[in-house]
């Protein structure tokens, strides 16, 4: 049968569902996330709540159907509006660029920017809404907006009296190692806002619990947690298909080298952003590449091997200009001490080429969350020792965190 006469058989056989792509099935994934959770059967606890979804582009269940799309099919879930973080919604917005809110033509819904003239869920944004659902995939680093955009969306429910459900995912990075410094309050920001490490080892949905509770945000707050998600597993291990959280973060492997080498930039050294592999590479002009590389590789950290590179971004500040250090060679991920990396990195072009390190101070000690970094690099301390000096709060922070894990 001709495909026009496939279409209008189907018509009058009142078959109105949207023709479908038919292709090979993806391969079946070993967890059940939060949202697959909730679009299995609790949303229907909502009863007639009309609700908001904020998403972005990761926000998908396994089989890659964004929860907006799949939400929609539940006749019962009456949904008012989507809210989008950094990046946007389609997740087509660079980084650090202002999202507009429009109405979404796939959905026909307002989208709601988070990250424009506000960056909370205002008064008028929330009329008409009692729930809102947060499904954002995260990357397992404190420095990354979606947890601030999830607290900020937490505080104006408590402000406006609204519900607000986190539908949990994956820590991609796992949820036992936990490395870096904790924030200090005077250096809190939007990709920081609380007294965190900067590997955390926890999920959204933990997140959401501790804020809650230990920094007395105090929504009414519902966690729809994962089913078969276990602490060891990194993403690999989920068998879920990786869809890019920002435009620098193109595979699960580059969340691993974000939390190493995505805040050396404010010591004045590129990360590898504005070329092919974001976050992947350490350097700087004039750095002697062999040197650093085997500099850093008789350091012995666990995981990762330094291969001598160069580079030329094509976009960003460092566009055009030929830059040489080290491309990260993370082999093997379970045992790469991301945090601890860094420092060694930082501490290697210090000693073996001081003048490609220029600090801008108030950046990247808000970026790190302390000023102990930046206090120990200009001293000539090493990497241990600077490693050591926030180990403590890490510490105290690991232990805490014990009571807000749920898996």
């Amino acid at each position: 049968m001709k495909r026009s006469a496939f279409v209008a058989a189907a018509a009058a056989a009142g078959l109105h569902e949207p023709l479908r792509a038919v292709g090979e099935s993806l391969p079946p994934a070993r967890i059940e996330l939060g949202d697959e959770v909730f679009l299995s059967g609790t949303w229907r606890e909502l009863g007639s709540r009309p609700v908001g979804i904020i998403a972005n582009q990761s926000g998908v269940t396994s089989s890659l159907e964004t929860v907006v799309d799949a939400a929609q099919r539940q006749t019962n879930l009456r949904i008012r509006a989507i809210f989008a973080p950094e990046h946007g919604f389609r997740g087509d917005v660079a980084a650090g660029a202002s999202v507009a809110s429009y109405v979404d033509a796939q959905t026909h819904l307002p989208v709601h920017s988070l990250y424009g003239g506000t960056r909370r869920p205002t008064a008028e944004m929330l009329a008409g809404i009692d729930v809102l659902l947060f499904d954002i995939q995260d990357v397992g680093s404190r420095a990354y907006t979606f947890v601030s955009t999830m607290a900020y969306a937490m505080q104006s429910a408590r402000e406006f009296d609204k519900e607000i459900w986190v539908l949990d995912r994956p820590n991609p990075v796992g949820g036992e190692i936990v490395e870096g410094p904790v924030l200090q309050p005077a250096f809190e920001s939007f990709i920081g806002l609380y007294p965190i490490p900067m590997r955390h080892g926890m999920t959204v949905g933990e997140l959401a619990r501790l804020f809650n509770d230990r920094f007395a945000i105090n929504a009414r707050l519902r966690v729809v947690p994962m089913r078969g998600w276990q602490r060891p597993m990194i993403w690999p291990d989920t068998r879920l298909q990786w869809v890019p959280t920002s435009p620098n973060v193109p595979t699960w492997e580059t969340a691993f080298v974000y939390l190493c080498t995505g805040l050396i930039d404010n010591a004045g050294i590129n990360n590898g952003t504005g070329f092919t592999k974001p976050f992947f590479y350490a350097g700087a002009a004039g750095i002697d590449a062999q040197r650093l590389a085997l500099h850093l590789n008789e350091r012995d950290l666990p995981g990762v091997w330094f291969r001598a590179a160069a580079w030329s971004p094509t976009s960003g500040f460092w566009q055009g200009r030929e830059l040489r250090g080290v491309e990260l060679v993370v082999f093997d991920p379970r045992r790469f001490l991301a945090v601890r990396t860094a420092v060694e990195i930082l501490a290697a072009i210090r000693d073996l080429s001081p003048r490609a390190l220029r600090i801008d101070a108030a950046m990247l000690d808000r970026d790190w969350g302390t000023a102990m970094l930046r206090e120990g690099l200009s001293r000539g301390s090493s990497g241990a020792k600077i490693l050591a000096s926030w180990s403590d709060a890490a510490a105290r922070f690991g232990a805490l965190r014990q009571t807000y894990l749920l898996y």
